[in-house]
């Protein structure tokens, strides 16, 4: 790791010289505490050979501690002036700037392939950039990143837990993930109102084989009337509450299960029984098999 680290004469000097002031905009928080880079870089599990992904370098705090630790680092900044400025802070061959959206950033665009995603998310965007990089980039073996910590309570959330949804499954369905850990407002410039947490992760096969655009319709419908069972809350998505609860049957779900109480497979297990259903609402016959095994 990189021993020159940016602190908060650094990060406060180099902005001055740039001409940068923090924008809410952007979610620009720009971490200025050497231990807490050390400790994300740390914690990470990097290996020499990982490509790491970085997005939102800002100033280059996080930068200069993954270069040298892994082969190569793609660090992502929406910011045009801060991308301009990030080689001169870090300079090194084994650092690619890319002056990109990470919401619009394709396989594509990055060789060699990230292998980890090691980032301090903006806030407003955190949980659509991991799920888009997920989605774009299969080389990502995993990732830690730092996000709000309420968003980092939803995103490693389980079934039956009150921040339990749509961001907790949908990351479930790439990849396993659990909390890392709390960093405090202090080691930010400008300092957040709220904590930030650390979000591990792993990436593992989906649950099902199955188109994911499918199965994320099913999420989106459980979860946008939560206090309702699911007949009635993927009414609108099935054509009806009775075509719903026929779905459901076949799938091996209560009809008057609450979607925060479903995991990832049986969410697959809803999008893989409609799949088998016969024009006009009708099961196939295997799926009325599985429909009279579970009544």
């Amino acid at each position: 790791m990189a021993d020159a680290l940016l602190g908060p004469a650094e990060i406060r000097e180099l902005a001055a010289r740039l001409g940068v002031a923090p924008t809410k905009k952007l979610g620009q928080n720009f971490l200025h505490d050497p231990n807490t880079i050390r400790r994300i870089v740390a914690a990470a599990g990097l290996r020499p050979d990982d490509v790491a992904l970085e997005v939102g370098p800002g100033l280059g705090s996080l930068t200069l501690g993954l270069v040298g630790v892994v082969r190569h680092v793609h660090a992502v900044e929406i910011d045009a002036k801060l991308a301009a400025a990030l080689p001169d802070t870090v300079p090194s061959a084994h650092l690619t700037v890319h002056p990109a959206d990470a919401l619009r950033l394709r396989a594509a665009d990055l060789d060699p392939a990230p292998t980890m995603l090691v980032a301090n998310l903006p806030y407003n965007v955190a949980v659509p950039v991991v799920l888009h990089l997920l989605a774009e980039l299969p080389a990502l073996r995993g990732g830690l990143v730092m996000v709000q910590k309420e968003v980092a309570d939803r995103l490693t959330a389980g079934p039956g837990s009150k921040v339990y949804g749509v961001p907790s499954v949908k990351l479930a369905w790439y990849a396993e993930a659990k909390p890392a850990g709390k960093v405090p407002p202090a080691v930010f410039w400008p300092v957040p109102n709220v904590d930030s947490g650390l979000v591990a992760f792993t990436r593992r096969d989906p649950p099902a084989d199955l188109d994911r655009a499918a199965v994320f319709a099913v999420v989106d419908a459980a979860f946008a009337q939560r206090r309702k069972t699911l007949r009635a809350a993927l009414a609108g998505w099935a054509g009806g509450p009775d075509r719903a609860e026929q779905v459901l049957r076949a799938a091996g779900v209560s009809p008057q299960a609450r979607g925060e109480a479903l995991t990832v497979g049986e969410f697959a297990a809803i999008a893989a029984a409609a799949k088998l259903s016969g024009p006009g609402g009708k099961l196939s016959a295997s799926a009325r098999q599985q429909e009279e095994v579970d009544s």
